[in-house]
């Protein structure tokens, strides 16, 4: 992989919206009463908190009852469950995937955040927690390695998610999503606790169906073919369902607070990058 696409990637910063929560020290921050490694200032004391708190200096000055707030750093841990189906192998769909999951990942080594990288097909293949350039490039030599085959099953990949990750995290899922709706919603619904990023990957002739006359198609998970004849009514039909379908998905990204994104793989790198940047609730340059 291009070093200069790692290097582009600097203009850009990870931000979270929601408070993370785990063990591990990074860069994110957030306020708290107690000690901490900065402090902030003062609130007034409030039912339930522990008496050790009360700055009693203050109270001397003042009669009333204050605590001193801190601000510590949390960290951000990234995790990235990347499709790795045999659909995926379509055309640059997994390569320009492959690029997007290598991009969070820089990202998150930049900021001294962790990340993994999950592949996934009809199970998912936990990857490590990991931080560090050289684990960054362990995780790209092992994506140039990976050839996208077996089917889907986006729905037991998020329950399998769900058990292994408990702690706040933030979640890029790069898939094609071409999988049954009531699937994706149930995983999206399942993911959403977390601060959650779809990213649809598609060929441009999956996304405006640019073919026309007599033509076989192969489903490249199940090997099933199909002979037609695209008509100008049949790509319209065709058109009208994709509509539908990522419509649903978008609604239920905006009803979980989900980020919802979808890239042809003619679209250049940064400025799918750039977009998620401008749109994206928890990223900011």
């Amino acid at each position: 992989m291009d070093t200069e696409f790692l290097r582009e990637l600097d203009r850009f910063t990870l931000m979270v919206r929601k408070r993370v929560s785990t063990t591990y020290t990074g860069a994110r921050r957030s306020v708290k009463v107690g000690r901490g490694t900065n402090p902030v200032g003062y609130r007034e004391y409030r039912k339930g908190d522990d008496f050790k708190f009360v700055d009693w200096k203050v109270y001397g000055r003042s009669e009333k009852l204050y605590v001193r707030e801190h601000e510590e750093e949390k960290s951000l841990m990234v995790h990235i469950l990347l499709d790795a189906s045999a659909s995926m192998g379509y055309g640059d769909k997994f390569d320009f995937a492959t690029m997007l999951a290598t991009g969070f990942s820089y990202l998150a080594v930049k900021e001294n955040e962790k990340f993994s990288i999950s592949k996934f097909e009809e199970m998912l293949e936990p990857g490590e927690s990991v931080t560090g350039r050289r684990n960054l490039f362990w995780a790209i030599e092992d994506l140039g390695r990976t050839r996208p085959s077996g089917g889907t099953d986006i729905k037991k990949v998020s329950e399998q998610f769900d058990k292994l990750i408990r702690s706040t995290s933030l979640v890029v899922l790069i898939s094609d999503f071409l999988d049954d709706i009531e699937n994706l919603t149930n995983s999206i619904y399942r993911l959403s606790l977390h601060d959650l990023v779809l990213i649809q990957v598609l060929d441009p002739v999956e996304a405006d169906l640019s073919v026309e006359g007599d033509l076989r198609f192969i489903d490249m998970e199940s090997k099933e073919s199909v002979v037609t004849s695209i008509t100008p009514h049949m790509k319209e039909e065709y058109l009208r369902r994709m509509e539908i379908h990522n419509n649903r998905i978008q609604q239920v990204c905006d009803a979980v607070g989900a980020d919802f994104f979808s890239f042809t793989t003619n679209t250049p790198i940064f400025e799918a990058f750039k977009e998620i940047n401008d749109r994206a609730s928890f990223w900011r340059m």
